[in-house]
């Protein structure tokens, strides 16, 4: 079965990525702050839009029109009328912008979807235990329906948490979230200053650890041959 790709905006990501994001798929991304999540998530929308298809942008921290216009350049104005902003408020109003989500969807035949990020509201609702959990799979689940019945790529930025026990980090939301993720890539500082690294959990057919190196730069991300 042809597995259909569009462009990450950026060749070596699309390379680790196996040709580019995925359609009918949520792409995870998950990493510390500083690691290049909200760019790489900035740069595929705008090389979707460039290609001229809109695109669903649903932002939880505050969507930042200066970073927008410094990737999109003097494109700025013309990129921006095809950009479907939505920004939650709370997790409960999440969950009720991912539904209306699907009127764009509709009517506007974007080829992008883009949460950024699907935990940050989850995290402050976390005192909920059980019942945030479930309603977060609910949303992940919302959107993978999005990814297949309208055959486009999903991305999602995940945050972190610090395992004490094995000293090391992992994306928010266990295994629900990682199991909706059938690509899942980590962001994370490398050894030289300023450099970033972007290495494969989950993939059907890349091997895990897989990576790259980027550097974020003034116009998005500059990969490192």
């Amino acid at each position: 079965m042809k597995i259909d790709r569009q462009t990450s905006g950026d060749p070596a990501f699309d390379t680790l990525l196996g040709g580019g994001l995925e359609a009918r798929t949520i792409t995870q991304l998950y990493g510390e702050p500083a690691s290049g999540k909200s760019t790489i998530c900035l740069v595929a929308a705008i090389a979707t839009l460039r290609a001229g298809h809109p695109v669903v942008y649903i932002d939880t921290e505050g969507f930042s029109i200066e970073r927008f216009r410094q990737i999109a350049g003097e494109d700025t104005e013309k990129l921006a009328d095809r950009l479907f902003l939505f920004e939650p408020l709370d997790f409960e109003h999440q969950a009720i912008v991912i539904a209306e989500a699907e009127k764009v969807l509709k009517t506007q035949k974007p080829r992008l979807l883009v949460m950024d990020s699907a935990t940050a509201l989850y995290r402050t609702d976390l005192e909920k235990g059980r019942d945030a959990l479930q309603s977060l799979t609910k949303q992940m689940i919302h959107l993978l329906g999005y990814a297949k019945r309208y055959e486009i790529p999903v991305i999602i930025t995940n945050q972190v948490y610090m395992d004490t026990t094995r000293n090391t980090w992992y994306g928010l939301g266990g295994y629900a979230l990682e199991h909706i993720s059938k690509v899942i890539v980590r962001l994370e500082k490398a050894e030289s200053p300023g450099l970033r690294r972007a290495r494969l959990v989950k993939h059907r057919s890349r091997p895990e650890g897989a990576m790259i190196e980027y550097e974020i730069i003034e116009s998005g991300i500059r990969s490192r041959t």
